[in-house]
């Protein structure tokens, strides 16, 4: 398994001319809260594995609820997690204030999604004020081997003063 990199208990990002100042502890409460909250995560069986500013972990257990007709994971399920991985990667570098929504995303299929766990490994390639552009890995464990299997890549808005739009 490659792990991620150790990040600092505090980061200071430049975000269009602002510095945003979170600190580790708030970025990881804040992001286990709003994922406490996804439905379709919840549905799918995903869970938060690691978060640190700019980069966060889905791990799914595949079951049969979430195969399609060949027995793989479905790439639905594989695009959902990698979605959010990259989404939580750049609210954890948001102001407080932000909410965050994809506004677009491409998603490789490299192998079919099979394996003990598949890990989706988001992170933060260029944070600005408004837009966000992030890549997710997403990996097959087996027997503690990692197979890449997708990456996507994705843009993210922050959103603010919208209701009903908080993280």
């Amino acid at each position: 398994m490659t792990p991620l990199p150790t990040w600092h208990c505090s980061v200071t990002v430049a975000a269009g001319g602002r510095n945003v100042d979170n600190d580790a502890a708030s970025a990881d409460r804040r992001i286990r809260t709003s994922f406490a909250r996804q439905g379709l995560m919840r549905t799918l069986g995903a869970t938060l594995g690691k978060v640190t500013s700019g980069q966060v972990e889905i791990v799914l257990v595949p079951k049969p609820e979430v195969s399609q007709q060949h027995g793989f994971v479905h790439a639905g399920a594989v695009s959902a997690i990698a979605d959010s991985a990259a989404g939580y990667a750049a609210l954890s570098m948001m102001p407080m204030d932000r909410g965050v929504l994809t506004t677009e995303f491409k998603i490789n299929l490299l192998a079919p999604a099979m394996g003990e766990r598949i890990v989706a490994r988001g992170r933060v390639v260029k944070a600005g004020r408004t837009l966000t552009l992030a890549q997710t890995e997403v990996f097959a464990e087996n027997e503690g081997k990692e197979q890449l299997i997708a990456l996507l890549t994705a843009t993210l808005m922050a959103i603010e003063g919208r209701e009903g739009i908080a993280d």
